[in-house]
């Protein structure tokens, strides 16, 4: 089973897109065009090409956590969704739906939204983005048969943008990453977790597919589209 919770959360041509997407970023950054924006996320260009490849690469691999009894699964199947492509392991011998968090779509986003929070000490402002981010998210899930919970893609792109530009201008990009991320993790999976079982999916992956694809536009466009407007660079609390 252990090799079985590992594939692509797309399926391999919309996978494609997102590395153009990526690659096009690499271009961009190293043309210093997007250097500034990044900084406001209080980051190097490095370091956040680093994240953003280290999340299309976990994006694959699942870690898992239980295994949830239910109905028979789906297996080696593609379902369509917002014109979304998600893919369903093919697997063998399946005991039911096996609940697992995805490296690429909740680890690393998880651990550089905490990075964020020490940083520049966004307790409030980001407890506020991630739980509202979390309930227009969760009002927005759907399940989704032999698949598991999935959202629109854009949804918390274009949320978490306005969101943390109110919230605060000069934090607008680590607030649009935290709240982005850690509230579609929150809103659309962790609030869901017991619409699962009825799914028929062969696994359940936190941030994995239904989720990853929006999670990793938003570590793109929410936090250019927060930092392009905010005036300065956010000041670090250490």
């Amino acid at each position: 089973m252990g090799s079985q919770v590992h594939y692509l959360p797309l399926t391999p041509a919309l996978f494609s897109i997102l590395v153009l997407l990526f690659v096009g970023l690499i271009v961009l950054i190293q043309l210093r065009i997007l250097r500034y924006a990044y900084m406001k996320l209080g980051v190097g260009p490095g370091t956040a090409l680093l994240l953003l490849f280290g999340s299309l690469i976990g994006s694959y691999f699942n870690i898992p956590v239980t295994i949830l009894p239910g109905e028979m699964v789906k297996s080696g199947e593609v379902v369509d969704f917002f014109g979304m492509q998600y893919v369903v392991p093919a697997v063998q011998q399946w005991p039911g739906t096996v609940l697992a968090v995805n490296v690429g779509g909740a680890v690393i986003p998880t651990l550089m939204s905490s990075y964020l929070m020490l940083r520049y000490q966004l307790w409030g402002k980001a407890t506020i983005a991630v739980v509202v981010i979390a309930f227009i998210i969760h009002s927005m899930a759907t399940p989704v048969h032999g698949l598991g919970i999935a959202v629109p893609v854009f949804a918390p792109v274009v949320a978490t943008a306005i969101l943390a530009f109110i919230l605060s201008r000069e934090y607008a990009a680590p607030l649009a990453y935290i709240g982005g991320s850690m509230g579609t993790l929150i809103g659309a999976d962790l609030t869901n977790l017991d619409k699962i079982t009825g799914l028929g999916a062969p696994v359940a992956s936190i941030g994995g597919a239904g989720t990853f694809d929006g999670i990793f536009l938003t570590g793109i466009l929410a936090v250019l589209l927060a930092g392009i407007v905010s005036p300065s660079q956010p000041r670090p609390a250490w």
